[in-house]
């Protein structure tokens, strides 16, 4: 009976421990809704564009414009559902070392991306901008995942896998942007509400 209480112990402290190095707030559906918004925005910029290379400085400054206005409404999505998550489930939803360790592992490689692409883009070489932003937002979340739930890695995966093939395609960055911004969250956010929410 001692050795099975002093399990139980070790394991409640396993546990709390799991729970107080880990931000446990990200919504699965707002990955969700992510995905679709992305999504949505790809077939807007298709139609706009009127296919899938993005090649001109005309429709690049299009697209930039687009893809910024994205990222700041799913960042807030993301943000707003992660606090009702946290407020309904009683979880931690605070500014403390585990959430600045989480978005200092997001947004390095984020910020590193996003000004090697601006370089790209004043220098007109388009090339290889697509797949950047796939490789350096799988490695954001790779990064990131061991502050938070440790299948975030799984997406981050799917995202460099993708952008490392967008490395050797041509005229295909709307695709490519599609399958992983917009069908890969949309893909693994009902995953992650399987696994994770069902049941709470």
């Amino acid at each position: 009976m001692e050795n099975k209480e002093v399990l139980n112990t070790l394991n409640d402290i396993k546990e709390m421990m799991e729970r107080s190095s880990k931000f446990k707030a990200v919504s699965g559906l707002s990955i969700i809704i992510v995905g679709i918004l992305a999504s949505l925005v790809s077939a807007y910029i298709y139609f706009f564009l009127g296919d899938y290379s993005i090649n001109t400085p005309a429709k690049w400054r299009t697209t930039i414009i687009v893809a910024l206005c994205l990222l700041v409404i799913a960042f807030t999505i993301v943000f707003v559902m992660a606090y009702l998550k946290a407020k309904r489930h009683s979880l931690r939803f605070t500014m403390d070392m585990t959430m600045r360790r989480l978005l200092i592992n997001f947004f390095i490689p984020m910020i590193a991306g996003g000004l090697l692409c601006a370089a790209l883009l004043l220098q007109q070489h388009y090339g290889l901008v697509s797949s950047i932003t796939l490789i350096f937002y799988g490695l954001a979340l790779i990064n990131s995942s061991n502050f938070s739930y440790p299948a975030l890695r799984y997406l981050g995966y799917a995202e460099l896998a993708l952008g490392l093939i967008d490395c050797f395609l041509v005229n295909y960055a709307l695709l490519t942007w599609f399958l992983g911004f917009g069908v890969f969250h949309i893909f693994f956010g009902i995953i992650f509400l399987l696994k994770y929410e069902r049941s709470k």
